[in-house]
């Protein structure tokens, strides 16, 4: 499940201990700016858990300095060893110029920053002159027992490709179907293990047809300004010319078989296969996007529950 940026940090204590009672394997906490701060999340979560594993998703390569970076997660490492699961992306480019650090090359940036944190966790001593990272013997007092996966928050075909040559893996944002899930799988082209975790919409009502209606007008967010993700839709052409012709109407009525690439959206049995094609296509973890409000949370994580119950 994911912690939507705008709850409050408060209510991170509730669902880490609901998730680990009910025995759900993963929390996502997300970290856009300037709302809640991932790392304090996390802390928090794998403080109030035994099991729970924690997922960052996901830190911008810029906010911290990498060396700073790798501390914080080696931090929490030790404190829950194998539990933790490290996002870092290239952040919203226009996050990073209200802070001033965007920087010429996020490509570049996003490497660097893998490659340095990569192997500061590893125990390595570092010194390192690239165009955009520069630091000097720094070595970790604490690196982690068990060095937690980093995964590249990513989305286009280079970075794609960059997270092949550098990171363990993935995470891809909601949206994310089957196709784009093989797509992106095969754009970063690794050459070994490879970890890929999925975001995704959780809309799940008695009525299959009213958990569309309400999810509509996010599919038509993403209609408005696609990215790699609702582009990879087997129907994309038919979609939108939907969305151009009706608009939302357009959306909602949409074939139910179209909505198992947008999310977990329309019946309990929808819900399952969604996630279920999503594992066939090399996801190995389906991270659930509830409602950005507590009590939107708390009805969804029933559903989270008897998902995960069903998949076991």
């Amino acid at each position: 499940m994911c912690f939507d940026r705008e709850l409050p940090a408060s209510f991170v204590v509730e669902v880490a201990e609901r998730l680990e009672q009910d025995g759900v394997d993963q929390l996502w906490v997300i970290e856009d700016c300037f709302y809640t701060a991932g790392i304090s999340l996390a802390a928090t979560a794998l403080a109030r858990t035994q099991r729970l594993t924690v997922g960052l998703g996901i830190l911008p390569a810029v906010a911290r300095n990498p060396a700073i970076t790798a501390m914080e997660l080696a931090t929490l490492a030790n404190l829950a060893p194998g539990r933790l699961l490290a996002g870092i992306g290239h952040g919203v480019q226009e996050w990073m110029e209200q802070m001033g650090e965007r920087t010429a090359s996020p490509l570049t940036t996003l490497e660097e920053v893998l490659t340095v944190v990569g192997r500061l966790l590893c125990g390595d001593t570092i010194s390192f002159e690239g165009r955009e990272v520069a630091i000097r013997d720094v070595t970790l007092d604490a690196p982690p027992g068990i060095v937690p996966p980093l995964l590249a928050g990513v989305r286009g075909p280079k970075s794609l490709a960059l997270a092949g040559r550098v990171a363990d893996g993935l995470v891809l944002a909601e949206g994310a179907g089957p196709t784009y899930v093989s797509q992106s799988i095969a754009h970063a082209d690794a050459a070994g293990p490879f970890r890929v975790s999925v975001f995704t919409a959780l809309c799940i009502a008695d009525e299959a047809k009213e958990a569309r209606r309400i999810m509509a007008p996010f599919v038509c967010g993403m209609l408005t300004d696609p990215g790699p993700a609702p582009l990879a839709h087997p129907h994309i052409d038919e979609i939108q010319e939907r969305f151009a012709a009706r608009g939302e109407d357009g959306i909602a009525d949409m074939p139910a078989e179209w909505w198992i690439e947008l999310g977990a959206i329309g019946s309990f049995d929808d819900a399952v296969t969604h996630i279920e094609a999503l594992a066939d296509a090399g996801a190995h973890d389906v991270a659930l996007f509830a409602g950005p409000k507590v009590e939107l949370v708390r009805e969804d994580l029933d559903h989270v529950a008897h998902l995960a119950a069903a998949l076991q």
